[in-house]
């Protein structure tokens, strides 16, 4: 078995699932729809939506883009968020992070309809996920790391886990999802933050060891018990040392040198972040298929 777990080829099978499962819809007169917003001009921002948009279109999801500028007040956004909930044609609203300063991202995601909150933040999505209910949305990079730990066989039952970072996206939606009392789940998890004394031991104790901090190359070698999963959901951006000026891309696990001790190990990129977009379209189809039922 290759100690790689290749992100790109399980979202490919999720992509197959979720297009099966736009086909069975329009085949009702259903067309799932996504409408993603944007305030300002963020490049990266402007990068990620365009991505899931193409994909949205070759999965035969309808979607749509609105551009705000970044002047737009927190009331104007609001205003918008209404008009989206209330169009039928839309399934899934998804606003997308960063936001100017000014605007409070908790209020705005507060304000999507729950049912159609497709990336899973709003209160009653996450207060649904802690209980272990069904009827809501999870978070979109967490449930891709489930997904690429269930299809990878990697055994979750009993497992020790630990999670390295409790932010809202990631590291506190994905403890809750593994210590589930259930399939695929019921997981002994612990999360480290910037309080935590000795993250190291931590780490060596973990069978799963989930890095979701936003320091670069964070996990090295020696944290890692041998033949432990290792997945990686750090994005960081840093000087590139062979074109000044330039930047790399790299994750919270220094990968060279984790690689050899890890029994699977997640690449970065093309790890977690294809899993990503995979589950925001799975869970608009599924939106549709809730709202049109």
């Amino acid at each position: 078995m290759s100690p790689i777990i290749d992100g790109r080829a399980i979202a490919a099978d999720v992509h197959s699932e979720t297009s099966r499962r736009a086909q069975d819809l329009l085949r009702r007169g259903v067309q799932p729809g996504i409408v993603f917003v944007r305030v300002g001009e963020d490049p990266a921002s402007q990068v990620y939506v365009g991505m899931k948009e193409r994909k949205a279109r070759e999965l035969g999801i309808r979607s749509e883009t609105v551009v705000l500028p970044a002047a737009t007040t927190e009331g104007e956004l609001l205003a918008l968020m209404a008009r989206l909930n209330a169009d039928p044609s839309w399934h899934g609203v998804l606003v997308q992070a960063p936001l100017p300063r000014h605007i409070d991202p908790a209020v705005i995601y507060a304000a999507v309809d729950p049912r159609k909150d497709v990336d899973g933040f709003h209160p009653l999505n996450v207060g649904r996920l802690l209980l272990g209910d069904e009827g809501g949305f999870i978070p979109c990079t967490p449930a891709g790391v489930h997904q690429l730990l269930i299809r990878s066989s990697i055994p979750l039952d009993g497992a020790e886990v630990v999670v390295l970072g409790r932010g809202n996206i990631v590291g506190k939606p994905m403890a809750s999802i593994l210590l589930q009392k259930g399939r695929h789940a019921n997981a002994t998890v612990t999360v480290c933050h910037s309080g935590t004394r000795d993250v190291a031991a931590h780490c060596r104790r973990a069978d799963i060891l989930i890095a979701a901090m936003g320091v670069p190359r964070f996990v090295k070698a020696d944290m890692v018990k041998p033949g432990a999963t290792v997945i990686d959901v750090g994005v960081n951006r840093i000087p590139d040392p062979a074109k000044r000026g330039a930047t790399l891309l790299v994750g919270d696990v220094d990968f060279d040198a984790v690689r050899p001790v890890a029994g699977r190990i997640t690449p970065n990129p093309g790890g977690v972040g294809p899993m990503t977009i995979a589950m925001l379209l799975a869970n608009t189809v599924e939106a549709a298929a809730r709202q049109t039922a």
